[in-house]
């Protein structure tokens, strides 16, 4: 799941240079990445509480 997880991650980050749906394919990766990884986890609830944040919705994360 590691190399899946990290193979979906730098093609998010690829298309945030080229056409694409970065802004999904990353936390799509880090989720990935969360069931094997503690810090991937603690990043992905990081950005979760961030988006919720400057969108003004959520609960905050979880």
């Amino acid at each position: 799941m590691a190399v899946i997880g990290g193979t979906v991650v730098l093609v998010g980050v690829v298309m945030i240079l080229t056409p694409g749906p970065a802004i999904l394919v990353i936390p799509a990766g880090l989720a990935i990445l969360a069931t094997e990884f503690l810090w991937a986890r603690r990043l992905l609830r990081k950005m979760k509480r961030e988006i919720a944040k400057r969108t003004g919705g959520g609960s905050g994360g979880t």
